[in-house]
């Protein structure tokens, strides 16, 4: 077996979207916070970020989506 080298698992928009729940508007929003992670890369496809980074960014500044079915309290 063969030790993984490397930044890590990369993600692009179309996966941060998902991830947030968002709209491509709302992400490009969510972009400008002071605490978004800085792409690793920028390509001449787009950006792309380490999904840690990003995994990190939702866990500290955004709340827990509701499960469908629950109710706000």
């Amino acid at each position: 077996m063969t030790e993984q080298t490397g930044p890590g698992e990369l993600v692009a928009a179309g996966e941060i979207l998902t991830m947030l729940g968002v709209s491509r508007s709302r992400f490009r929003e969510i972009q400008r916070h002071p605490a978004f992670p800085r792409p690793y890369a920028v390509l001449t496809v787009g950006s792309i970020w380490l999904k840690a980074d990003v995994e990190r960014y939702i866990a500290e500044h955004r709340r827990p989506r509701l499960a469908d079915g629950d109710e706000e309290a």
